[in-house]
């Protein structure tokens, strides 16, 4: 996806710092807001890559930290529920303004509490999902039950949340027990997806339940089972995504998504920061990045990688194809391949006589009933692979600006 680093003001004229996500081709069907949970930002891996799943589907997707966290300007003790509710509107008064309507609200925790509320006055909004929502704003007290006490009659009290300090103040408490949730979903008439993990520990799945409950048709739930409340593993929220994805196909009127068309039989394309890189071949989409160790962010494999996935692919396929035609029986292929720079001096058997070579190791399991003759016969044929050859062979690459 292509990252777009943006600024809007909130209604009191503070700045809100934003990232527009947007799909490969960089023509959005439609436009999603992202709210994140209460007290985060919208750069957790959670939030990244749900947003990633919609991007895949075509959607330009809106995240940004509320007033007073994160990236944006203004003071969080002066923040309350509804501020948050009134964030998302400028966010989508926006998008539209700049770019286009949004028709999604996707919210996490608290913010998934907030886009219902939001939901409610975004005329453009058809459809709105919610991840480990709670059924009423204030359930969030439970986070400082210990200090409620001393907020109210002191008027504010300073709390830690994940280890970081917040002051909370009195008019936040009063802020969320006005809020009336049940009457917002009665009234709501969009759509709405409810996701929850039965293993919440923060918010609990009965929470789902009343939301479901108070929500009119059309409304539907999908369990997020095994899920930790941050969803902290990322094929929870990549799960999240793609479930988002293909739901909302039902309520929002968008065009089937228009892959990119490479010009040659491949096309790779980075952003302005980092190296996550998007590929495209024929339908379908693939992303590169480096690890997090040399400063990537870990979305997909590494270019040496792909060369190695090219390859093992290569070799399982001309050992299938060569097994079939033999009418052998084999249950799987597995190829495990590794890269690395050797020099020299430690090869034996290099032409090259300075300096350092590529060594490929590729070790193959097969799993069949074969006797040694025939296994035998496959390893050679594991060298005989397109790709395995080109390798070998005299290569030579034009590259030229266009």
């Amino acid at each position: 996806m292509k990252s777009e680093r943006l600024l809007f003001k909130n209604s009191d004229g503070l700045e809100l710092s934003a990232r527009l996500e947007l799909p490969i081709d960089r023509k959005p069907v439609s436009y999603a807001i992202f709210a994140h949970c209460f007290t985060c930002n919208k750069n957790l891996t959670a939030v990244t890559n749900i947003t990633r799943e919609l991007t895949n589907s075509g959607f330009a997707v809106l995240r940004f930290d509320f007033t007073g966290l994160g990236e944006s300007e203004g003071d969080f003790s002066e923040t309350n529920f509804s501020s948050n509710i009134n964030d998302l509107v400028c966010a989508a008064d926006y998008l539209a303004t700049n770019y286009g309507e949004p028709t999604l609200i996707v919210g996490h925790s608290l913010g998934g509490a907030a886009s219902i509320f939001a939901a409610a006055v975004i005329n453009s909004i058809k459809a709105v999902a919610t991840i480990g929502a709670p059924s009423s704003p204030d359930h969030v007290k439970h986070l400082f039950e210990e200090d409620i006490t001393k907020i109210e009659t002191q008027g504010s009290a300073k709390i830690l949340l994940a280890g970081r300090p917040f002051e909370v103040k009195k008019q936040f408490l009063d802020d969320i027990s006005s809020k009336n949730m049940k009457a917002t979903l009665a009234n709501l008439n969009k759509a709405i997806l409810i996701m929850h993990s039965p293993q919440d520990a923060t918010v609990g799945i009965s929470n789902a339940a009343e939301i479901y409950t108070n929500a009119k048709h059309p409304k539907s739930f999908v369990t997020l089972d095994g899920a930790d409340h941050m969803l902290m593993n990322s094929r929870d929220s990549k799960y999240a995504g793609q479930v988002i994805s293909g739901w909302v196909s039902r309520y929002v009127d968008t065009e089937e998504v228009k892959k990119l068309r490479p010009k040659k039989t491949v096309l790779a394309r980075i952003g302005s920061t980092g190296f996550t890189t998007d590929i495209q071949s024929g339908n379908h989409s693939i992303t590169a990045d480096e690890p997090l160790s040399v400063g990537g962010d870990d979305f997909g494999p590494n270019p040496y990688d792909l060369l190695m996935a090219s390859l093992g692919a290569c070799t399982a396929m001309t050992m299938r194809m060569y097994a079939d035609r033999k009418g052998w029986a084999i249950d799987e292929i597995i190829v495990h391949l590794s890269h690395e720079k050797q020099h020299v001096k430690d090869c034996q058997d290099c032409d090259t006589t300075s300096g350092y070579i590529d060594k490929i190791e590729k070790e193959i399991e097969i799993i069949a009933d074969l006797d040694s003759e025939q296994r035998q016969r496959l390893l050679e044929i594991a060298d005989k692979c397109p790709i395995h050859r080109t390798l070998h062979n005299e290569v030579k690459v034009y590259t030229k600006l266009i």
